[in-house]
């Protein structure tokens, strides 16, 4: 009974506990600055893009966000601009098959991503990273920041847009009527360093290889909500399968296997080696007087450890361990050692040992007892 209060009121205390730390969290977080995605067009933080949407929307006639799936995307309209800015996931391949049919239908995407294999059959090598010069297909040279440690693998009938020494950084692909445009540095469009070397010219330098009357900016890709999930990556039979199958491995689990739930250990094992069974053994052999058998078991439990701790030999006789008693415990007496030592060969050999002899003894093989295991 009293057990279950004090469950009860640790469970009260805890829940408590619990509601403080909750309460004072939301205190503490109330007046903190709004958090921004990085890379979101909306985003006035250092690694939003909101200063370069600001600059398109004064810039041209029409620009405006995207948060719709691509599946919504016009396909009856041309020249318009989709900005894909480091996406946070791939998207599936229905999804890729819009923006290929978006393209197909005269639009152009302008993909920024550190590296882009995986999306649109593109591929990329591994580089090792720099701050150079970067050219255009006209030779003009530019510089930027170079933090990405990936290139672009350009196929034949890619158009190089801008190069350096290590590779590819961006390439334009003819999709149908369009085209798309793909950078592995979208850092170049962060607040914070969209003014930083030649990174806004060259951007612009992407954004006006077409003539576009509709620039997009991509949050759908942005979106934590977007992102293809367990249930939306495998197929639907798939799915059921896994369900039925985790259902009959619980059902045989539940038939056959061990069952679930604290594990009691049985009353015997607990009583056989705990303080009960050692008094329960201790009162049968002096109520059976059998005062020699006891001191015997005494005697061989410290010559076992005498010889874990000691390194002696199981074997040796008491009255010839004097001396390494001498050496481990000098604060004893080395009368007392030797009676001890030689009383106990005698004593231990004798047939009946009275109960007064035993009591002796017995403290002193304790005495030893304590003596080894603390050295």
């Amino acid at each position: 009974m009293q057990k279950k209060r004090l469950k009860q009121k640790t469970w009260i205390g805890l829940s408590l506990f619990l509601i403080v730390l909750l309460f004072s969290r939301y205190i503490l977080v109330q007046d903190q600055l709004k958090e921004y995605p990085i890379f979101a067009s909306d985003s006035p933080s250092p690694t939003g893009v909101k200063a370069f949407y600001t600059y398109l929307e004064k810039s041209k006639e029409s620009v405006k966000r995207w948060s719709e799936s691509p599946s919504d995307l016009s396909t009856t309209s041309e020249n318009q601009l989709l900005i894909m800015l480091e996406p946070y996931f791939i998207p599936t391949t229905e999804e890729l098959g819009a923006y290929k049919e978006f393209m197909n239908s005269g639009n152009t995407i302008l993909l920024f991503k550190q590296n882009p294999k995986g999306m649109f059959e593109l591929e990329t090598e591994p580089v090792d990273t720099n701050e150079g010069h970067i050219v255009d297909k006209a030779d003009h040279a530019y510089s930027a920041e170079l933090l990405e440690s990936f290139r672009l693998l350009e196929q034949t009938d890619d158009k190089i847009l801008l190069s350096d020494d290590l590779g590819t950084i961006a390439l334009q692909r003819t999709y149908g009527k369009g085209s798309l445009i793909v950078a592995n540095s979208p850092s170049w469009m962060m607040n914070s360093e969209l003014l930083t070397d030649d990174h806004l010219a060259l951007i612009l330098s992407l954004v006006n290889q077409v003539n576009s009357e509709t620039i997009l900016f991509d949050e759908y890709i942005h979106s934590s909500d977007s992102a293809s999930t367990f249930f939306t990556i495998y197929p639907r039979w798939f799915l059921l399968l896994l369900v039925q199958g985790t259902l009959l491995t619980l059902l045989w689990l539940w038939a056959f296997g061990k069952r679930f739930g604290p594990i009691f250990i049985p009353r015997e094992e607990t009583v056989r080696f705990s303080d009960e069974g050692l008094r329960a053994l201790a009162a049968w052999y002096l109520k059976g007087r059998r005062y020699h058998d006891s001191l015997v078991i005494q005697a061989e439990y410290v010559k076992t450890l005498l010889h874990e701790r000691w390194r002696i030999p199981y074997t040796m006789e008491w009255e010839n361990l004097t001396d390494h008693f001498k050496q481990k415990c000098p604060h004893l007496h080395k009368d007392e050692i030797r009676e001890m030592l030689m009383g106990l060969t005698p004593m231990l050999s004798k047939e009946k040992v009275s109960k007064q002899d035993y009591l002796y003894w017995s403290k002193k093989l304790e005495t030893i007892r304590k003596e080894v295991e603390m050295r």
